[in-house]
């Protein structure tokens, strides 16, 4: 039997076609309940039956779990190519029952194969990665609250201080959060504030803010916006420590993980970054080739030629892993400073005409294929493997 399950917040929409692809009966909701889990699996028979369904938010998991365990084999689709399939299909009626037999259909005629979890230090790295990103928007965001108030209150303050989202701008601002508080300070008084627990603001720069502050064109200086600038610095300030924090148990996890271990081993990727590829690949081992994990990532190139339209230069698509992508961009940029072999490959490109956008995709590419190296064969990265296999 094969089905196909439209997965929602609260109640699910399941759908079961035969061996010969005949539907079972009409789509049935499926509650998110021990009851509506114990109707699906009665539903469903005896294991193992293919079901197809979305990766749909947080949704499938508790469902993906109860199906494996009971034996049954689940295919998880990106929803991209659940839609794709509908279209084929001049569909143009969308209802969770269609969506349902849609999917239920797709694992009849292409029998997608079984979808196997991350190892459970894959799947809390990812976990941990995903938190740290949302207190890294929310740090970011605080950050630029605070450019606006500075901007109305102090806009000369960010010559002195170059970043807002620094120990040192957040402490003197949470004292002092506009230029009419800096300039009703004295400058000796200003030196004295500590930012980091152990380093002083210093006479210089105190006397210099004191200085501007007092010819400052600020000109909102209102209970409002210092109430504003001061909670601000206090949600940034424990941010900071949060992020440290969950840096911090990144990397302790990773110690107990032997491939993100042997992944840190390559000039260019950190513990931080190890631990994106293994929480958005798990086991970059399990593609069929280091083509197919770039692929995954989208760092391939899409060369459109038709008719008398002959594409010359292919860019890359909005296909694959776009969070993992973006997160690998700055230690591609490293790599290539750091790392010999990755740096040689650059300059090459570089001297034969290629732009430097181009030369450091290619690249992140190549860097790619160095990880599916290490976790093919369960080695360190060389440098002399590497180029023995690029000769």
């Amino acid at each position: 039997m094969f089905a196909g399950i439209d997965i929602a917040a609260e109640r699910h929409t399941l759908a079961r076609l035969d061996d010969a692809g005949v539907a079972i009966g009409k789509p049935i909701t499926i509650t998110e309940d021990r009851d509506g889990y114990d109707a699906l699996l009665r539903a469903l028979g005896p294991p193992p039956v293919l079901i197809a369904m979305e990766a749909t938010g947080h949704y499938w998991k508790n469902l993906f779990a109860v199906l494996t365990a009971a034996g049954h084999d689940v295919a998880l689709l990106n929803p991209l190519i659940a839609r794709r399939f509908q279209e084929a299909s001049l569909e143009r009626t969308k209802t969770d029952a269609i969506d349902a037999t849609g999917l239920a259909r797709l694992a009849f005629e292409k029998r997608p194969a079984p979808t196997h979890l991350h190892d459970e230090v894959a799947e809390a790295l990812r976990e941990l990665v995903r938190h740290r990103d949302r207190l890294r928007q929310d740090f970011d965001d605080r950050v630029r609250q605070l450019h606006r108030l500075v901007d109305l209150g102090f806009p000369e303050f960010t010559r002195y201080v170059r970043s807002l989202d620094s120990m040192l701008a957040t402490c003197l601002l949470a004292e002092y959060p506009t230029a009419h508080a800096f300039a009703r300070a004295t400058p000796r008084r200003v030196a004295k504030l500590r930012y980091d627990g152990r380093h002083f603001v210093g006479a210089e720069l105190a006397q210099s803010l004191v200085e501007a502050a007092k010819r400052s064109v600020g000109q909102h200086h209102g209970p409002a916006y210092k109430l504003q600038a001061r909670h601000i610095c206090q949600d940034l300030d424990t941010w900071r420590r949060r992020l440290a924090e969950i840096e911090h148990d990144i990397e302790d996890l990773l110690d107990t993980h032997v491939l993100g271990k042997l992944i840190t081993s390559i000039d260019g990727i950190g513990p931080q970054t190890a631990a994106r590829i293994i929480a958005a690949s798990g086991d970059p081992a399990h593609f069929k080739s280091a083509g197919a994990f770039a692929a995954y990532v989208g760092v391939v190139p899409g060369l459109r030629q038709s008719g008398k339209q002959t594409g010359t230069r292919a860019s890359i698509g909005p296909l694959g892993n776009a969070r993992l992508r973006r997160a690998l961009w700055m230690p591609v940029l490293t790599a290539v400073k750091r790392n010999p072999w990755l740096r040689a490959f650059y300059l090459r490109l570089r001297a034969a005409g290629k732009p430097a956008k181009l030369a450091l995709i290619a690249a992140m590419r190549k860097l790619l294929h160095a990880v599916y190296s290490v976790a093919k064969h369960r080695r360190p990265f060389m440098i002399e493997a590497e180029q023995a296999r690029a000769a």
